[in-house]
């Protein structure tokens, strides 16, 4: 039996995910947190404006440019310096487990601000998704570590604002727009941070550049492509079920890359999060129904 078009595209965005964990961290071998966010930013902005006119990417509406920057912001800024901050200390695999958890807050914030319901079960898989990272953060033994996993678990949080601020432009625009709109503002909010980046780039090694332009160009710009070709064409359901796997990919490449190699304790609070992430977005069958359009997928949870 051949494998669809859709599938190798949902399989390529996991992998490409996955991969950004271990990228990130091996790039920070030769750039501050804070450059390699603006390089990745950039480069992504700059391959996403390239391949805008072939994709279709309309200009937004002036009304929707304050929640375009709050996307961008949070969802993209801010989630790349509170991540690589913490990657500098965390492993690349851990990150990953601990990045699961966004759809925690996804849920709580948009019961808070759109009105959407919190169930029994969505209550009880965050606090068992939230329980498993916190056996994370303090698995350490050092208050660094701690501190820098508590910093990932922001990064975690501020993806889930994006995910709540991304629903109502999702509804006028497709799935790919929204993500050129927020890396194109989100680089735009790094843009003090040029010339420290800038700096970088002539000084870190040759290695550590080409992860972090890698980085911009496959996990930034072209996973956000293939992930909009593979939710258009599969149920949102589907399609984000099978991130349950980047942190599987992550931590398998991260040891075959780093030669990371998780600790008991990180690996059971991974499994634990993981498993209250799935418990909230399990949905009764009937609500399974029909393959949504683009626009109304939701953005992906990792990256």
């Amino acid at each position: 039996m051949s494998i669809s078009k859709a599938s190798l595209a949902l399989a390529a965005t996991v992998v490409l995910w996955a991969s950004a964990f271990p990228a990130t961290r091996a790039a920070l071998t030769g750039y501050q947190p804070y450059d390699l966010a603006f390089v990745r930013l950039a480069v992504a902005s700059a391959a996403l404006a390239l391949a805008a006119p072939v994709l279709g990417v309309r200009l937004p509406r002036a009304k929707d440019l304050p929640l375009i920057a709050l996307c961008g912001s949070a969802g993209m800024s801010a989630y790349q310096l509170l991540l690589n901050w913490g990657e500098v200390r965390v492993p690349a695999g851990t990150a990953s487990l601990l990045i699961a958890v966004a759809p925690v807050f996804s849920a709580a914030l948009a019961a808070a601000f759109l009105g959407e319901r919190l169930t029994r079960r969505k209550v009880l898989g965050s606090v068992i998704a939230l329980g498993g990272s916190a056996t994370i953060a303090l698995s350490g033994g050092e208050a660094r570590y701690s501190a820098a996993a508590w910093g990932v678990l922001a990064a975690a949080l501020v993806q889930g604002i994006y995910h709540v601020g991304s629903k109502p432009l999702l509804r006028r625009y497709s799935g790919i727009e929204v993500a050129c709109y927020a890396t194109w503002s989100g680089t735009l909010f790094l843009l003090p941070l040029a010339p420290s980046a800038a700096h970088g780039l002539v000084s870190a090694p040759v290695p550590t550049t080409i992860s972090a332009v890698l980085l911009g160009i496959f996990p930034s710009a072209i996973g956000f492509v293939v992930w909009g070709y593979a939710v258009a064409r599969y149920s949102v359901t589907v399609a984000t079920a099978a991130l349950y796997l980047v942190p599987v990919v992550a931590l398998a490449v991260a040891f075959a890359w780093l030669g990371e190699v998780p600790r008991p304790v990180e690996l059971l609070g991974g499994v634990v999060s993981i498993a209250g992430v799935v418990l909230i977005n399990l949905r009764a069958r009937k609500a399974r129904a029909q393959p949504p359009r683009i626009a109304e997928g939701d953005l992906p949870r990792v990256r």
